[in-house]
């Protein structure tokens, strides 16, 4: 999954302004205690994060 690929999905999910914040201060245990932001900058696939965000999120099956 490319990077374009997942913020168009998280901003479908969340919407535009609430996907940045969802990014920068929820924390998923499914990525180590980290945030969506820290997952992508220490180097994270996309794919996994989004897998991630799915796991603890109600997203529609057509994103998923």
């Amino acid at each position: 999954m490319r990077l374009t690929d997942f913020w168009s999905r998280m901003h479908r999910h969340f919407g535009e302004a609430y996907a940045e914040s969802w990014a920068k201060d929820y924390v998923l245990a499914e990525l180590g205690g980290r945030t969506v932001e820290q997952a992508l900058a220490g180097g994270i696939s996309a794919k996994r994060v989004w897998h991630a965000v799915c796991q603890v999120e109600d997203v529609e099956p057509k994103l998923r």
